[in-house]
């Protein structure tokens, strides 16, 4: 009897999340809320967001322009640019204990798919980056760039959108850019 009111649980729950595309808010994969969005007449969509860390120590903005093909109206295609600064950042660097101070450009290409109410992406791109210490001073003047990964959902029930984004930067001194951000949206 478990086994059966389970699977009607389970079935459920995928039909809701796989709900025709009409009752979805028709936004991008990766978009945040529809309303933050702007629509340009040949179809391109054009978000911007703050970039904060929970940890105060860095901020930023990112950029994302994208668009849906005409003939696949569930793939979402989109490049992203972004910006992080980092102050004073307490690190290691062999046994010494350190403040960095960052600055990072950086571009992703990102691809998404919808299904219904849920839209999942990923990304893949590079960002070029300079580092220096604070504490101690010219201990560490350092710059590069690395490979930029992530991965993203987004679930939409009628007025309420949650999103889910992992994002990560492949280069060890560049930890503290790593994110991992979940909000969730209910305009009253």
């Amino acid at each position: 009897m478990k086994t059966r009111s389970l699977r009607t649980c389970l079935v459920a729950c995928l039909a809701s999340i796989a709900a025709p595309v009409a009752l979805a808010d028709n936004a991008p994969s990766f978009s945040g809320k529809d309303s933050d969005l702007m629509r340009l007449d040949n179809g391109v969509v054009i978000e911007g967001r703050d970039i904060e860390t929970p940890d105060g120590y860095t901020s930023g903005f990112r950029l994302i322009a994208g668009f849906s093909p005409l003939r696949l109206p569930r793939l979402d295609l989109a490049a992203e640019f972004s910006y992080r600064e980092s102050d004073e950042v307490p690190t290691q660097m062999g046994e010494n204990s350190l403040l960095v101070n960052s600055v990072s450009l950086g571009g992703s290409l990102m691809a998404g798919v919808r299904i219904g109410r849920l839209g999942l992406y990923a990304k893949s791109g590079m960002a070029g980056w300079e580092g220096d210490a604070v504490i101690p001073r010219d201990a560490l003047n350092t710059a590069g760039t690395t490979r930029v990964t992530g991965l993203g959902a987004r679930l939409a029930f009628d007025s309420l959108v949650s999103r889910l984004e992992f994002e990560e930067f492949n280069a060890p001194d560049m930890a503290h850019h790593n994110l991992l951000t979940a909000s969730l949206h209910y305009p009253f």
